[in-house]
């Protein structure tokens, strides 16, 4: 019995706490910190994606470096396919923002269940700013802003 429990913690031992631990999922729909759109958050592949839902304001991705796609709506742009789980505990990976067209060195932790810290830094991560989104429940994901409801009844 006592091999069996040596091998157990030995196994575990060098397994290591990384591979036990998985970093709390951002997956789900957030509220960004200035309540000016709606992320869902969900699996794709072996990563997160982040994409937007809903925008208080209707409009498009103006400010997009890629001229050919400065005229797509809003509502349904990618902020990030590509975070992955990190040595912190967290998700990291890229994140575009629309609001100057710029992407950035990113990463997401979990601080509560309804709490999720976004942070983006450029330069190699000598800048850096964070914001904490807020969690949304999923009935509110397909809710459109009134003026997108008005400018379709038009």
């Amino acid at each position: 019995m006592r091999f069996l429990t040596a091998s157990i913690l030995a196994a575990a031992a060098f397994v290591g706490p990384t591979a036990l631990a998985a970093p709390e999922s951002p997956a789900g729909v957030w509220m960004t910190e200035e309540k000016n759109s709606k992320v869902r958050i969900a699996p794709c592949g072996k990563a997160m994606c982040a994409t937007i839902i809903w925008a208080k304001k209707v409009g498009t991705d103006e400010n997009n470096p890629d001229p050919a796609l400065r005229n797509r709506n809003i509502i349904g742009t990618d902020l990030s396919r590509d975070m992955k789980p990190d040595s912190k505990g967290g998700w990291s990976g890229s994140i575009y923002n629309p609001e100057n067209g710029k992407t950035y060195q990113a990463s997401m932790q979990r601080v509560t269940d309804k709490e999720l810290e976004v942070s983006g830094c450029i330069l190699g991560g000598l800048l850096c700013g964070s914001e904490t989104w807020t969690r949304q429940g999923d009935n509110t994901a397909s809710v459109a802003p009134a003026s997108e409801k008005t400018a379709k009844t038009r």
